[in-house]
């Protein structure tokens, strides 16, 4: 997608005097007053954020940062990580305090080490009331004891991904929308020598995602409403049985997939469903031999299962400071002006549908009715359901997760490692360690 270049350097008039009209901002009204901040002398920075999949996103990104620099003279430096790496290179910084100034995370990360973390809540608070207010699943990810840790930043929309032509070879006009039929199509599939293909892997985002949605789908739960582990349950057993019969229709080998596996096995022809960002539509888009991939590619959401209401984990993130900063104002100016409503709908624009934006103002952005693609991202920041359900978010839900959980009881019982009853019961186990009462 080609950057709106007059929308990207709108609203950058008068940031160098405290960053009072952060692009755009300014001109909304706030729940309360907005705070001003005045970067140190010689005051730079480094981000460390997670490594793009779609190169639009990150030029964008890469744009906002450029015009902050104009304007305030404070260099950006900005180091990118495997999704795999951002997370113990973000712990280790946290708690030997020194590295990188900020860090894009993962899902509930910062709960992990919140008093590493500067308070944003002056700034959050007047974000979030000149746009309509935040998304409450990206809110909670970000709030500590009613104090922002961290900003939320979006949700990567996560989506089936299919070939049609290959579903209606199968004998499907339609895709299923429930879990029942979705088997049944992975079978015909197979069958057809056209199968799916779902992480099993410890993959940060597309491995989360599928495990969340089979319990989710399924009645299951990590934990209740008070944080007491009821992952072993009949529900669960229902979703790990249906996760194993899924498992056999599958491209061998998921089970060692990470975040890019799934995008390669789809855009080399070795499988024809599985679930992604959009990301992996304009990586067909690129070259001319998967341009009929892409061509022939759909999304939609996933399958309502048993529990009768879709419900699903969206890879989430978030942007923090680090208190071992040398250059607090300047990290939260950088901030400010990253959030500016006109800078914020162009690096969502320019993500081409794969950052869903964090507040509500911002969702008539363009982007969503560009292509018929696009719908089946639209509301993830609105639908996504925490990881930490039902629970509260905090050290616990962040460590289970970070731990791959989860992920884990699905993948041995689908490889046969452990039986169904007894891969809950290790998962009940390594939950237990964390959400001790």
């Amino acid at each position: 997608m080609i950057i709106d270049r007059r929308r990207l350097l709108a609203g950058t008039a008068g940031l160098a005097a405290g960053l009072a009209l952060p692009g755009g901002l300014g001109r909304a009204l706030a729940q309360g007053a907005e705070p001003s901040f005045t970067p140190e002398s010689g005051a730079s920075l480094r981000l460390l954020r997670w490594a793009p999949f779609v190169p639009a996103e990150e030029a964008a990104w890469l744009a906002n940062t450029k015009k902050f620099t104009e304007a305030t003279g404070v260099e950006v430096r900005i180091d990118k990580e495997s999704w795999e790496d951002v997370r113990p290179k973000a712990a280790v910084a946290a708690n030997v305090g020194s590295g990188p100034d900020m860090v894009m995370s993962w899902f509930d990360d910062p709960q992990q080490y919140p008093d590493k973390l500067l308070d944003v809540t002056d700034l959050a608070n007047f974000v979030g009331g000149a746009n309509g207010g935040w998304y409450p699943g990206l809110e909670g990810y970000a709030k500590r004891e009613g104090k922002f840790i961290a900003m939320p930043l979006c949700a990567i929309g996560n989506a089936v991904v299919y070939r049609d032509s290959h579903v209606n070879a199968a004998g499907f006009s339609e895709f299923p929308k429930d879990t029942a039929g979705f088997l049944e199509l992975c079978k015909a599939m197979q069958a057809k020598g056209t199968p799916a293909g779902f992480p099993l892997g410890k993959a940060v985002g597309d491995g989360n995602n599928y495990a969340h949605w089979l319990l989710w789908s399924h009645g299951g739960k990590m934990v209740d409403e008070q944080g007491k582990v009821t992952i072993n349950s009949p529900e669960t057993l229902a979703a790990v049985k249906y996760a194993m019969e899924l498992y056999k229709t599958f491209i061998p080998g998921t089970e060692s997939w990470q975040d890019v596996n799934n995008n390669r096995a789809f855009l080399a022809g070795q499988v024809s469903l599985t679930a992604n960002g959009v990301s992996v539509y304009y990586a067909a888009l690129k070259d001319d031999s998967t341009k009929p991939i892409a061509e022939d590619m759909r999304s939609t959401n996933l399958p309502v299962g048993p529990v009768g209401q879709s419900v699903e984990l969206h890879q989430t993130s978030t942007l923090s400071i680090f208190a071992h900063t040398k250059y607090p104002e300047a990290a939260k100016a950088y901030l400010k002006f990253m959030y500016g409503t006109d800078n914020m709908n162009a690096w969502i624009e320019g993500a081409s549908a794969y950052c869903c934006q964090p507040l509500k103002g911002l969702a008539n952005n363009p982007v969503w009715t560009a292509k018929p693609i696009h719908a089946a991202y639209a509301k993830a920041s609105e639908t996504l359901r925490p990881n930490g359900y039902a629970g509260p978010l905090g050290a616990a839900s962040a460590g289970v997760m970070a731990d791959y959980v989860l992920v884990d009881m699905f993948a041995e019982a689908c490889t046969g490692q452990s039986a169904p009853e007894d891969a809950i019961a290790n998962a009940e186990r390594r939950a237990s360690r964390y959400y001790r009462s």
